[in-house]
């Protein structure tokens, strides 16, 4: 009863319930009507077959006299059959057929009738040998039409109605047994397909109770069947999939941040004790001061670019999106870094169509083409001799705007080229130089929430940062 309860409670077994009762309520029906309309289909035929040999009767009462009329009653009476035949004369008294006792209602006021009636043709079959030859042979149930002929004599001609009801009852008791059979399936077919819809209900819950319990590589099976269920199982192990690579990068985000705040904030102790050990001279607390302030700039840094990122992926709020001049924009911080470059012995080249406007954030755009020509400026630095080239484009492409910064340094490798748009990811394994591995995450977090993506290409040498924007 326990295990019944449990089944009864969830929504697959109730649904197939509901099911069967619906199915079978609507298979009861159909068969009753069925049977019904068997039942009433018997008997208008029985009536129109009457009918018919009444009308045939008459005529030839009426076309070829009272002769005729009787050889053809005593033809018929001694056919085989259902047939009930009386022919009597003008008072009711019998002359001809195979029923001899007809009740006098029946005679007197012409009509459709029914009653017990005892067939006494000795002609249609031979009675048993121990049988009174002259008594009647078996009795009956008809139902007749009394007519009276033209010359005033009493037909009667019907049907035995036994028969009829044994092919109703047969037919009852086809309905019964396809109702107790249409059950059975039923409840058989529906037992079967909760059961299977269970089963993988049952698996989809172990999994994920596996993966609660701290499992998280547990994944739903998923069959051959294609049906809702492997879909469901699909997004599922997607959705796993994604969860496991969020908990893995939150993971390294952590051992990362806490790398890259250990550092200063050590560095921060160290100048304040310096600062307030005895005999520190007045340059030396300045110097710890102001290298304090520094670190502190770095700290604040790397805060707000976490804070930028979380905003950008957080989507836009609403009015925050207007009319850029993107030209202009990307001009600007081109020109702003223009400058910076020179010093460090690198050449910028831009290639900017005029006139480019985008519905997009200013403030975001802005700050993505800095950090894209801040790694630029770090890294295009050719190997060995030779001159280093930064190339700024901003361009149309059928209804797409390519925003690009390419230079010709040692490049990124294809294999990491995914990973460096992660947080805190930085391919110089000492960390040693200055950066956050914040830069590239924040430009394609807001590629991202313009409706666009950021890739890394390679440029042979060096590498070509893309932002893909839809117009």
């Amino acid at each position: 009863m326990t295990r019944f309860a449990q089944l009864w409670r969830t929504s697959t077994v109730r649904l197939t319930a509901t099911f069967i009762l619906i199915f079978s309520i609507f298979a009861i029906l159909l068969l009753a009507f069925i049977t019904w309309q068997s039942s009433v289909t018997i008997q208008r035929q029985q009536a129109d077959d009457i009918d018919r040999e009444v009308r045939v009767l008459q005529r030839i009462d009426a076309n070829q006299g009272i002769r005729a009329l009787a050889f053809a009653v005593d033809r018929i009476a001694r056919s085989p059959g259902p047939g009930v035949y009386y022919l009597g004369d003008a008072t009711g008294q019998y002359l001809l057929g195979n029923v001899t006792d007809v009740p006098a209602n029946v005679l007197i006021e012409p009509g459709i009738y029914s009653f017990d009636y005892e067939r006494a043709n000795p002609f249609i079959d031979p009675p048993p040998e121990n049988a009174d030859p002259d008594g009647p042979e078996r009795s009956g149930f008809a139902v007749v039409r009394s007519v009276e002929l033209s010359n005033g004599m009493r037909l009667v001609v019907g049907r035995d109605v036994v028969e009829r009801r044994g092919f109703s009852a047969i037919i009852v008791q086809s309905f019964l047994f396809g109702v107790l059979g249409i059950i059975l399936f039923s409840v058989v077919a529906g037992g079967v397909t909760a059961r299977r819809v269970l089963k993988r209900i049952d698996t989809i819950r172990d999994t994920s109770t596996k993966i609660m319990s701290g499992n998280l590589s547990e994944r739903v099976p998923v069959t051959r069947r294609n049906d809702e269920f492997d879909g469901l199982a699909t997004n599922l192990n997607a959705m796993l999939d994604r969860i496991e690579q969020l908990l893995q990068g939150l993971k390294e985000v952590t051992d990362n941040v806490a790398h890259d705040l250990k550092t200063p904030l050590t560095r921060l102790r160290n100048q304040a004790e310096t600062a307030l050990r005895d005999g520190a001279s007045d340059q030396t607390r300045q110097q710890a001061l102001e290298t304090t302030i520094a670190e502190s700039d770095r700290l604040i840094q790397t805060f707000n670019a976490l804070l930028m990122i979380a905003r950008a992926e957080a989507g836009a709020p609403s009015g925050a999106l207007a009319d850029v001049d993107i030209s202009a924009v990307v001009a600007d911080v081109a020109e702003l870094y223009g400058p910076v470059a020179e010093d460090e012995g690198i050449v910028v080249e831009t290639g900017i169509d005029a006139d480019v406007h985008l519905h997009a954030n200013r403030e975001l755009i802005g700050q993505a083409m800095v950090n894209l020509l801040e790694n630029a400026v770090k890294y295009a630095k050719p190997e060995g001799e030779g001159q280093g080239r930064i190339t700024v484009g901003l361009r149309r492409q059928n209804d797409r705007v390519l925003i690009e910064v390419a230079d010709n340094g040692p490049g990124i490798p294809e294999a990491d080229r995914k990973r460096v748009l992660e947080r805190f990811v930085r391919l110089e394994k000492s960390r040693s130089e200055h950066g956050s591995g914040l830069g590239l995450s924040l430009v394609d977090a807001v590629a991202r929430l313009h409706g666009g993506e950021f890739r890394i290409e390679d440029n042979a040498p060096g590498v070509r940062a893309v932002i893909d924007l839809p117009t």
